[in-house]
């Protein structure tokens, strides 16, 4: 699995996920349990993955769509 980005922003992780859920990618959100454990202080960013296969057409998915990502 290939990381795409790190945020705390819940909303973010919900479009940028149904975005790429359009474009037949399966993601998914690594450590959202430790993000609720740390009392949601933001200490501990959410993850957004994607299998190794689909990680280029994911962050052309994205970067079409104007989300910036960081560089790889």
């Amino acid at each position: 699995m290939r990381e795409l980005l790190r945020t705390n922003d819940p909303v973010l992780l919900s479009w940028l996920t149904a975005l790429l859920a359009d474009a037949g990618i399966e993601a998914i959100v690594l450590d959202t349990h430790a993000s609720i454990l740390d009392g949601s202080i933001n200490a501990i960013p959410r993850r957004l993955m994607v299998i190794d296969d689909d990680y280029r057409q994911a962050r052309r998915v994205l970067t079409e769509a104007g989300e910036s990502l960081p560089d790889e």
